[in-house]
């Protein structure tokens, strides 16, 4: 059982505030992810979890036990580093060792915690192979393996995938997901990467300078987004945004016609957010929409997403099918399916509900 409360958290390197107060809340056996963009806090939070570094201001508490002060080997967490950390001159089953036997283990609680977690990781095969024998993708689960034998009540996860290519992070991926199913554990997982944090997530904590931004399942920060950042940081394409005006039901773009897109807020000067899922592109120009004109097309095999200059010079991007071919340059009308729009505050950002 792991639960965690971190209260009022601040850190500061010198004379440089890093966080500014950071309250979360992460119950037991949850799957929670931080994601934001490099330099936002993300992992130094993490590393004041581990006790890595020390707490400037503010209360770290595990299981309702303080843990400022605590010694990291003594919190009863692992973590797992972004470049592995495993000693070269040890084969996989002497890494994954080490740290057992640090705790005082008997040598056949140590062989079966080993053996335990070298199944689970699919390692059996690589116990007697060096780190350089190993593939990227193979030495990152020995990295697992090596936190997964001493049965934490805590995984930290700095940015595991990032020096992994494209098909070895998705394997990796299932992996994790599936070991967290498997063993029931509380994980912390760092990530950049906002795919990652979509589809391994039960919660996603969105950082940004230092800040959180908003709490929340894939879901609810896809669909409700709290704010313009969280609405362009999660989504792949990401969100466009607008600047509008209101035009009685309609919402208008300077020298580029308007749209009707439902039912709108309190609000005559907004930010309309649009994602792929909710434009529709239609040839020509035409009297009610959008005038746009077609920038270029990603094709992705199943779909495409083909991206659109408004007047105003704002681009964005509507999901269209494969045989559904636009030109560069080729004139558009851009319309809105009703109720799939997001509506935002001009002025500060925050989300505005119909």
């Amino acid at each position: 059982m792991a639960q965690l409360s971190l209260r009022g958290i601040k850190k500061r390197f010198r004379e440089t505030a890093v966080l500014h107060g950071i309250d979360l809340e992460i119950g037991d056996r949850e799957f929670v992810v931080f994601v934001g963009p490099s330099g936002c806090g993300k992992s130094t939070l993490l590393r004041l979890i581990a006790g890595l570094d020390p707490i400037t201001e503010g209360e770290f508490v595990l299981n309702g036990t303080r843990m400022n002060d605590v010694a990291p080997s003594r919190r009863g967490i692992a973590m797992v580093f972004q470049s592995y950390a495993l000693y070269p001159h040890m084969d996989v089953y002497e890494n994954m060792a080490f740290g057992a036997r640090l705790m005082g283990l008997t040598k056949a609680e140590v062989e079966a915690r080993i053996a335990e977690a070298a199944r689970m990781l699919r390692l059996e095969a690589l116990l007697k192979r060096k780190p350089r024998e190993l593939s990227g993708g193979q030495r990152q689960r020995v990295a697992i393996g090596r936190a997964l034998v001493r049965k934490p009540d805590v995984f930290l996860l700095d940015e595991p995938l990032s020096n992994l290519d494209a098909a070895l992070r998705s394997e990796v991926r299932l992996e994790i997901a599936r070991l967290h199913r498997e063993i029931g554990g509380t994980m912390i997982y760092v990530t950049h990467d906002q795919v990652e944090a979509m589809t391994l997530a039960d919660k996603i904590v969105v950082m940004n300078n230092g800040r959180i931004e908003q709490v929340g399942s894939p879901r609810d920060l896809y669909e409700t987004p709290a704010n313009t950042f969280v609405a362009t940081f999660i989504g792949s394409p990401r969100m466009a945004l607008v600047d509008v005006t209101r035009d009685g039901d309609r919402l208008a773009v300077a020298n580029g016609g308007a749209v009707v897109t439902g039912a709108l807020p309190d609000a005559t000067s907004l930010k309309l957010g649009l994602r792929p899922d909710a434009v529709q592109l239609h040839r020509g120009a035409g009297s009610e929409g959008l005038s746009a004109k077609v920038e270029y097309t990603e094709y992705l095999g199943d779909n495409a997403y083909v991206y659109a200059r408004l007047a105003d010079g704002t681009l964005l991007s509507a999901r269209t099918t494969p045989n559904d071919l636009f030109a560069p340059d080729e004139a558009v009308t851009v319309t809105v399916t009703p109720g799939a729009a997001h509506y935002f505050s001009a002025e500060d950002g925050r989300r505005l509900n119909p």
